[in-house]
């Protein structure tokens, strides 16, 4: 990323899309009902969770309704990959995220470098498949420091330029990072942002609707000009879920119009 980078220039839902897991409760209660929702708010991409466990009954669902996953969460550190990328190739998803590694993992620069080198072999195998395998981060990556830098930036460094970030701005900033900053140091690996908003505190059902809460999000969508997706997601709130998610694209769509100076299209 430039410091000349804008924010997305795309302000239709080319650019959005929303991390399922937001709407689990939802999800598992009706799928078609919740995917319906998400279809009439706008949505026109979401990001799985859970892929290898939900993709048989998700691909279709996805379809009927007119949406696509380009990207979605899946365990690929210790996982069974080809269980991975048979279910992402059933969803047509080409960016395959690991959620979650675990904390005590990162405590070390070998550490760090040994969860670079799971990640570099999935990738080296994803590729044939023409999928890319990425990596999406909480707060501890960032508040852990390795020789003063966030672990999150030394697992960047030994990562092969084939694997991808899907930076969590909200954690990021829980993680005591500037997000803008981040982004512009880690460059154009990243291929997709987490846009969130809350009280900036770990309590998630702080969360709020993006927009509403304590986030600087006008900043955060300004350095976001080399990003290829922004997701919305909620891990909790305390209203309805659905609503946030509405307003949440609502307001995600009027951020964007607001930064390329033009006025939102559909």
């Amino acid at each position: 990323m430039t410091p000349e980078a804008t924010a997305p220039t795309a302000v239709d839902a080319s650019w959005i899309s929303v991390q399922l897991y937001s709407v689990r409760e939802a999800l598992a209660a009706d799928t078609e009902a919740t995917l319906a929702r998400l279809a009439a708010i706008g949505f026109t991409q979401v990001e799985p969770f859970g892929l290898t466990g939900s993709a048989r009954q998700l691909a279709p669902a996805l379809a009927a309704h007119g949406l696509s996953a380009p990207s979605a969460h899946a365990s690929v550190v210790g996982a069974d990959l080809d269980a991975v990328l048979t279910a992402a190739r059933a969803t047509g998803t080409t960016l395959v995220v690991e959620p979650h590694v675990d904390r005590a993992r990162w405590s070390t620069r070998e550490d760090v470098a040994a969860i670079a080198d799971e990640l570099n072999t999935a990738a080296a195998r994803a590729a044939d498949h023409g999928i890319t395998i990425g990596y999406h981060n909480h707060e501890f990556e960032l508040e852990t420091r390795l020789a003063g830098r966030p672990a999150l930036e030394v697992l960047a460094e030994h990562l092969h330029p084939s694997v991808a970030l899907e930076v969590d701005t909200y954690w990021a900033v829980v993680g005591g990072v500037d997000v803008p900053d981040l982004l512009d140091r880690l460059g154009s690996r990243v291929k997709a942002v987490h846009l969130k908003d809350g009280d900036g505190s770990r309590d998630d059902k702080a969360q709020v609707a993006f927009g509403t809460g304590a986030i600087d999000t006008a900043a955060i969508l300004a350095a976001c000009g080399d990003v290829e997706l922004g997701v919305i997601e909620l891990d909790d709130t305390t209203g309805d879920m659905l609503t946030a998610v509405h307003d949440s694209y609502t307001n995600l769509r009027a951020g964007l119009s607001q930064q390329a100076g033009t006025g939102a299209r559909a």
